[in-house]
This record gives C-alpha cells, structure tokens and sequence, in this order.
C-alpha cells in the first residue's frame, strides 16, 4: 500500500488508480503523465510559490536592513556591498502558503511543516545573533526529528537484485534524522556564492518532483515542485549581484525540506534504483562537502569552522565570476538531474531485455554527467586557469589564497 502525505479525497483516489507502488515503479512513462493530469496542484503550487517569494523578499530585505541583519564584507565573505541576510523568511512564506493550498494538511503534511519552522527558526536565531556549531546541531536535530516523530522516516528501501528491505523504528528514525541534518548542513556549506545553492536546490526540486510523478506519489511531487518554485522566485533577487542572501535561515530550510521529500517522495518506493535518485541529485553538495570535511580532518581543522576551501571558492581562485562559477555548477547539477532521469525514464532494459538504442541513448546521457564531473575535477584540481588573473589580485584579497 502507497504511504502518503493525509488521507484526503485526492489519496483515496491515488490508492485506487495504484494499489501498491509497482505500477507506478514500472510504468513511469505511464503513471507521469497522468499524474501531473490528475495533481494539477504541482503546477499550480510552483507558480504560487514562485509569486509569494518574488513579491514578498524586497520586504523581508527591507526589514533584515532596518533590524541589522546584513553581511558586511571582509573575512572569507566575497561580498563588496552589505547585503541583508533573512532571506529564509521569505522561503518559508513561500513554501507555506502554497503547500496550505495545496496540499490535504494530514499527519504528515503537518510534521514536515512543524519541521520547517523549526528550521527557519533555528536559522533565523542564528542569523540575528550567531550560534555555536554545538547549538546549531541541536536545532537541527530537532528539526530532523519532528517529521520522524510524525511518521516520515525510511520504513523501506530497494537494492538492486536484493530486494526491499523493511528497516524497524529504532534503525530508520536515527537514519532519517541522520539524513535530513546531513543535508541541511550540505546545502548551508554550498549557500557561498549568488545563487548557488538556491539554483542547485530549484533542480533538485524540479527532479525529484518529477521522478515523485513517476513513482506514484503525488503528494511528495507537489511539495516538491513548490519547493522549485520558492527556489526560482528567489533568484530573481539573489542571483549576482545578489539584492539578498538566504542565510542560515533560507539554507536550512531549503536543506531540510529536500531531505524530508527526498525520504517522502523517494526512499520509501518499490522501485530498484530510487535509492540511488536522491544520492545522484544532491550529488554537488554531497562531493562539496565530503571534500571539505575530508580536509579539514587531514589538516586538524576544526569541522564547522568556516574557510575558503569550499568548491566555489576553488572556482573564484581559478579566475571565474560569480555568474560563471554558479552556472557551472547550475550545469553540473543539470547533467546529473539528466542522469537520474535517464535512469527513470530511458526503457533500456525492459523485461529483461536490452535494448540496443536505449541502451546508448541512455549511456550518452550518463557519459555528460560522467563528463561535465571530469570538466569539474580537471579545472578545480589541474589546471589552475586563473593564473594570469591571480596575480593580478592584491595580496590582502582572500580570493588569492590557494586551494
């Protein structure tokens, strides 16, 4: 039986078109299609989402300027101007009003909320004043454990040629919290540059709610999309030169609730390869933040002490723009979005038969995600592009550090 979000007229409906999660696992051209037909309210909540935060952030900048909340340059921010933080607040307004419309406010759907504040809240606090790494973990964990405590954790997944698993509650809510936290602290590591991380979190919100379609779960696919949608909404005043930065409060939330759908939407699901949706999606702020954990640990560094080692810093040593260094990753993230699409979408083995165009159509797509990492790896690990551009920069600029 399909787990989702309530059980309001519209999941009634849903249990009846799929009675468990195999037809929509195996029919995805199928079940995409007719879902997006039937759910109008993915549509309909990206673009609501979309308006609330483009009409309601110049406000919230506004106000974060009168109360102080601002970045002032100097240190390892590459900001030139003060630029207000609280971003967060208008995210949250964001995804709230939309996913009140549209979604049936059951159990769940009030846990992942409750979640959220919890989330914005905590980085709203920290935003205003600053909080240890100790206190911010706290808040964290709360908010991972709000969602766990009202029935969003990982009951079950599927490995390829194993089979599904079935995990009890005191194995799949420390995971769930695990995640979702993990997560959170990613996207606040990658919130560095314009735009990035609200870029990376709009295409991972327009997959994950695609590939939600396909697995039958509507519900997932609509929080997903307004996720999208406030994250689309909000360029339109962070892209560079940004006008406001998210802060904790916007990382956080943007964190946790692309964690919680990714569990909702994608874990929970009969098909083989959901496991690996998430993983492949978020793969950008997961390899960013492996690398930059991996050395500080190598150098003695304390874990949550923020420095200049981050992947788009390596980017801006390496001669390129804000723009240029989001857009690359913007399109790095697109190549892996492709990949997990072809793996969802791409009939290239059915029944247990290959079938030779599929199969390479497919093969190309992951051979572009294979390449734009390699492109990545090479520019940021070999090739120091920027050199003509580095010494030209003043010797007090943090830019000039090398990686």
């Amino acid at each position: 039986m399909v787990r989702s979000v309530g059980s309001g007229v519209g999941d009634r409906v849903f249990a009846a078109k799929y009675a468990d999660d195999v037809l929509a696992a195996t029919s995805p051209h199928l079940s995409v299609l007719d879902e997006l037909g039937d759910h109008l309210g993915v549509l309909w909540g990206a673009l609501v989402a979309c308006v609330v935060v483009v009409l309601l952030t110049p406000a919230v900048g506004g106000m974060a300027r009168r109360l102080g909340v601002v970045d002032v340059p100097g240190g390892r921010r590459i900001n030139q101007l003060p630029v207000p933080r609280l971003g967060g607040i208008g995210l949250f307004l964001g995804v709230l009003v939309p996913a009140l419309a549209f979604l049936h406010v059951g159990h769940e759907t009030r846990g992942l909320l409750l979640g959220a504040a919890v989330a914005v809240s905590v980085g709203i606090i920290d935003d205003f004043r600053g909080l240890p790494w100790y206190a911010k973990l706290a808040g964290q964990t709360a908010a991972a454990a709000v969602p766990a405590g009202f029935g969003v954790w990982i009951d079950r997944f599927t490995l390829p040629f194993v089979g599904i698993h079935t995990l009890p509650s005191s194995a799949g809510i420390p995971l769930t919290i695990v995640w979702i936290v993990a997560i959170m602290n990613m996207v606040n590591f990658l919130d560095g540059l314009d735009g990035l991380a609200a870029g990376v979190v709009a295409i991972a919100g327009l997959t994950f709610s695609v590939i939600a379609l396909s697995l039958g779960k509507p519900d997932a696919a609509v929080l997903s999309a307004i996720v999208f949608g406030a994250c689309v909404g909000f360029l339109r005043h962070n892209f560079y030169p940004a006008r406001i930065i998210m802060g904790d409060s916007g990382a956080l939330l943007l964190g946790y609730v692309v964690a919680a759908v990714a569990v909702q939407g994608l874990l929970k699901t009969a098909a083989t390869v959901a496991l690996f949706f998430p993983l492949l999606v978020l793969a950008v702020p997961i390899v960013d933040t492996t690398f930059v954990v991996v050395r500080r640990l190598k150098h003695g560094e304390r874990i949550f002490e923020a420095d200049q080692a981050h992947l788009h810093h390596r980017f801006l040593r390496r001669g390129f723009s804000q723009r240029r260094a989001a857009v690359t990753i913007w399109v790095w993230c697109l190549s892996l979005a492709a990949a997990a699409f072809a793996t969802r979408f791409v009939p290239f083995r059915a029944h247990g038969v290959w079938h030779p165009w599929w199969t390479l159509l497919a093969a190309a797509i992951g051979s572009l995600a294979v390449f734009w990492s390699v492109y990545v790896v090479y520019v940021l690990e070999i090739v120091k592009l920027g050199n003509r551009i580095q010494r030209r920069r003043k010797p007090g600029d943090p830019l000039r550090k090398t990686a």
